[in-house]
């Protein structure tokens, strides 16, 4: 049976709704925001908040007295990812676009600062990837990772990469500090896809385009990889953004 009583266990039930509060934002939000929001005492959401912090589950933008969602969060978000739906659903769009373009085409998720490959399909007569199903790459290196930050808000992004710390290298190419990563997030933006130049694996480029749920948050990303220095293909590029938009289509 089904109860109308209150919860018997306030601080969890007040928890839960401030990280499914701050996933529906745009971006970071304020304390006195998420309070007057909610109907919770401000100073029961410092403590929350505070805790959530210390579990990576929220970080906190002292310059801008907000809060937004952290790498946990995300770690979350690609736990469920790999439950099968987005694979289930994905699978034969990755497959069709890598017959399409004759290059081998994989589908990535965000986890934490990392982007998470749950489908891989190999071109024929293409050589061997990285991109194997579960493997983890940094974000800030893929073409999949660059999609989907650029679909971020500006200040979760800022959250991410607070500094030059975070940044991993694996070919001594791609960003080392967040106003090069904001250089070519612009640039995606602009383009409507992102780009990776041998930043993964040299002598291999990619591009890619993000999946957007239905409040436009980036759920995934597509991506085609190639070897050698042969430029954008536009074809190429019109059949990511197109697999990405008709997935973006199907998870809604």
């Amino acid at each position: 049976m089904i109860s109308d009583e209150r919860p018997q266990v306030p601080a969890a039930d007040q928890t839960l709704r401030i990280l499914t509060f701050l996933a529906h934002q745009r971006g970071p939000a304020a304390a006195r925001t998420i309070a007057t929001h909610l109907g919770i005492p401000r100073s029961t959401v410092y403590h929350l908040l505070a805790t959530l912090e210390q579990h990576g589950f929220v970080v906190h933008l002292a310059a801008d007295r907000r809060w937004g969602l952290g790498t946990a969060a995300f770690e979350l978000a690609g736990g469920y990812s790999r439950q099968q739906p987005l694979t289930r659903l994905g699978r034969p769009l990755v497959a069709a676009l890598a017959d399409r373009v004759n290059e081998s085409a994989h589908l990535a998720v965000m986890n934490g600062r990392d982007v998470l490959y749950i489908v891989e399909e190999r071109a024929p007569r293409r050589p061997a990837l990285v991109t194997d199903v579960g493997v983890r790459l940094p974000a800030h290196l893929t073409a999949t990772g660059r999609a989907m930050l650029a679909a971020l808000p500006r200040e979760q992004v800022r959250a991410l990469y607070p500094d030059a710390s975070v940044f991993a290298d694996r070919t001594g190419h791609g960003p080392r500090s967040p106003g090069d990563l904001r250089e070519l997030l612009r640039a995606a933006r602009a383009e409507g896809f992102a780009r990776e130049d041998g930043e993964v694996t040299l002598g291999f480029r990619s591009v890619g385009a993000a999946v957007l749920d239905h409040a436009g948050w980036p759920v995934a990303a597509i991506a085609v990889t190639w070897q050698g220095e042969a430029a954008v293909s536009p074809a190429v590029v019109e059949s990511v953004t197109t697999a990405a938009a008709e997935l973006s289509r199907r998870v809604r």
